[in-house]
């Protein structure tokens, strides 16, 4: 971490009250964001323990440059920003990956540039804490399980999709069973069919990577190779080692057969870790993500709402978790949760409004 020098800006002999509640305002902020790294150290162990001890320090060094400036005017503790206290909750609580994403955001929101109250050293720290969060959060996005991702993406197709169906049926003028019945059928139709694609991109991914996996009974026949022709050193570089490490890697494995390891080499470029993973077990997952969110269009039909009541409470229902998955993928993302969320209920009620449109066209045609 920067430290700060030894001087400080220059103190107004008597500060106004407008400078005096914004370094009231920064004193709290910096009391909340250290409290919350201290939070956050508590539910982990070792190096990333120490770094979030570090960042809190840090910001314990920021509020001594503003209670210094404030000096007898310092008055008593102020309560953070609401945000500041969310994340303190957060933190408290839960720990997560998405604590740390927000808490990257926070620093790069940082007013210390702009403040001529606060210091070059503070400015420059801000943007290194920034960039300190944003590592271990990339080191928390990494740890996620991918059935996560999975589940907010397949949960989020399921509810646009589903809407989009319901309101294009519901504008064509047809009865509310009609319209449950088509909610209904568009649920099990889209998860069956991310279900057999994930089954099937999974089966395949895997009988890939079985192609790709040396024979086993191929090392029993080593030693029967000819030793002048070396046959293994062609197998080597098949497998991504240059001539010469092919030669000496073959040349050790001939001259003692039984006790030198002849693969698997890797394949250069492999990336296994996509294929963990069963076919079925990948495949159930898909079908409930998706029915998870598809079922939330027809729940309104399935209380027996009709008509306009019905359309506009699973508008609803939908935009509320459109947000809501919009938020979550801009976590996992780094991105901005409030632009993430419009950006899906924009993307969710475009798809259904277009549907509506043509519902109600052809609705009229057929009428």
């Amino acid at each position: 971490m920067t430290p700060l020098p030894d001087f400080a800006p220059a103190t107004p002999a008597t500060p106004s009250s407008a400078e005096i509640r914004r370094w009231r305002r920064y004193l709290a902020d910096e009391r909340s964001e250290a409290a919350v790294y201290r939070d956050l150290a508590a539910r982990r162990a070792g190096e990333e323990r120490e770094i979030l001890l570090g960042l809190a320090e840090a910001e314990a060094r920021h509020e001594d440059h503003w209670r210094t400036l404030l000096g007898p005017h310092v008055g008593h503790p102020r309560r953070g920003s609401l945000r500041s206290r969310f994340l303190g909750f957060m933190a408290r609580h839960f720990g997560s990956v998405f604590v740390l994403a927000l808490m990257q955001r926070a620093e790069a929101r940082s007013p210390y540039e702009a403040d001529v109250h606060a210091t070059d050293a503070m400015a420059a720290d801000e943007q290194i804490h920034e960039e300190v969060v944003r590592a271990l959060a990339t080191r928390g996005r990494n740890r996620m399980a991918g059935s996560f991702r999975a589940a907010v993406f397949g949960a989020n197709d399921g509810l646009v999709s589903n809407l989009a169906l319901v309101m294009g049926i519901s504008a064509s003028g047809v009865a509310s069973p009609v319209v449950l019945l088509t909610g209904i059928s568009g649920l099990l139709a889209g998860a069956l069919s991310m279900g057999a694609g994930e089954y099937v991109s999974v089966r395949s991914q895997r009988e890939l990577l079985e192609a790709s996996t040396p024979n086993a009974e191929a090392r029993q026949k080593v030693p029967m190779l000819d030793t002048e022709a070396n046959e293994l050193a062609l197998f080597y570089r098949a497998r991504g080692l240059d001539p010469e490490e092919a030669e000496t890697k073959a040349a050790r494995v001939l001259r003692a057969p039984h006790t030198e390891p002849t693969g698997p080499v890797p394949v250069v470029g492999a990336d296994e870790h996509e294929a963990v993973g069963t076919g079925l077990g990948a495949a159930a997952a898909s079908f409930c993500f998706f029915a998870s969110g598809a079922v939330l269009p027809i729940l309104p039909y399935l209380f027996g709402l009709e008509g306009t009541t019905a359309v506009i409470v699973a508008a609803v229902i939908v935009g509320l978790a459109l947000l809501s998955t919009g938020a979550i993928v801009a976590l996992l993302s780094g991105g901005s949760p409030a632009r993430m969320a419009l950006r899906q209920l924009t993307i969710g009620y475009g798809a259904a409004a277009a549907t509506y449109a043509l519902g109600l066209l052809f609705g009229t045609t057929v009428a």
